[in-house]
C-alpha cells in the first residue's frame, strides 16, 4: 500500500486531542494553520516555560493509523486526533526514518522529520497505562516512542485526507530520530 494521509486533526485551544478535519493548510516554517502548537518558536506549553526562544521542532505532529490499530489490539482505543497529531498516516513506519526525512503531503506540502514525540503525562489522564504502552526500551539506545514523529514545515500547502504521502530519505550517514 502506498503511503497515505487517512485522516486530519487540529485544535485551536491546547487540550491533549484534537478535532478531525478534511483538509488543513500547512504554513512554512509555522505548522499547521489554526493549530495550537503553530509558531516559529516553541509552542508546547511545557517546553514554553523552559524556554519559549527556541525553535519549534513539534510544528507538525504525525501518527501512523498502524500504532493506533496495535493498541486496539493491547486494549487501548485511540481514535485519530486521540494522541494530539495533526496527522494520521497509513503505509508508512514513521519511527523508522531518520531524522531530516522529508515528506511531500499530496501535491505541495512539504515537512522534514525532526524527532519522536514522547509522550507526556497526559496521555495517562486519557487512559490508564497508554504511556507505558507507547514506550519501549530496546537492548541499546535510548527510550523509544509510538505516539508519533514531529515534524517541520519546509513548504506549506493544504493537505487533504486522502492524500498520498512521498517519501525521501536525507542523505547518508542517516541519524536516528530522538525526542524532541
Amino acid at each position: 500500500m502506498s503511503p497515505t494521509v487517512v485522516s486530519l486533526h487540529r485544535n485551536a485551544e491546547h487540550t491533549f486531542a484534537k478535532a478531525s478535519v478534511e483538509e488543513v493548510t500547512l504554513i512554512a516554517g509555522i505548522g499547521v494553520e489554526g493549530d495550537a502548537h503553530a509558531g516559529a518558536t516553541t509552542q508546547h506549553l511545557s517546553r514554553q516555560k523552559k524556554d519559549a526562544s527556541r525553535p519549534n521542532l513539534r510544528q507538525v505532529h504525525l501518527v501512523a493509523r498502524e500504532v493506533h490499530e496495535g493498541l486496539l489490539a493491547d486494549g487501548f482505543d485511540v481514535p485519530g486526533g486521540g494522541f494530539g497529531e495533526n496527522i494520521t498516516t497509513r503505509g508508512i513506519d514513521l519511527g523508522e526514518l531518520p531524522v531530516g526525512t522529508t515528506l511531500r503531503l499530496g501535491t505541495d506540502a512539504i515537512i522534514v522529520l525532526t524527532g519522536f514525540r514522547d509522550p507526556c503525562a497526559q496521555i495517562d489522564r486519557a487512559q490508564e497505562g497508554l504511556r507505558a504502552a507507547v514506550s519501549f526500551k530496546p537492548e541499546t539506545g535510548p527510550m523509544l516512542f509510538r505516539n508519533g514523529v514531529m515534524a517541520m514545515v519546509v513548504r506549506g500547502g493544504v493537505v487533504r485526507v486522502g492524500d498520498p504521502i512521498g517519501v525521501a530519505l536525507p542523505t547518508e550517514p542517516h541519524q536516528p530520530m530522538q525526542k524532541v
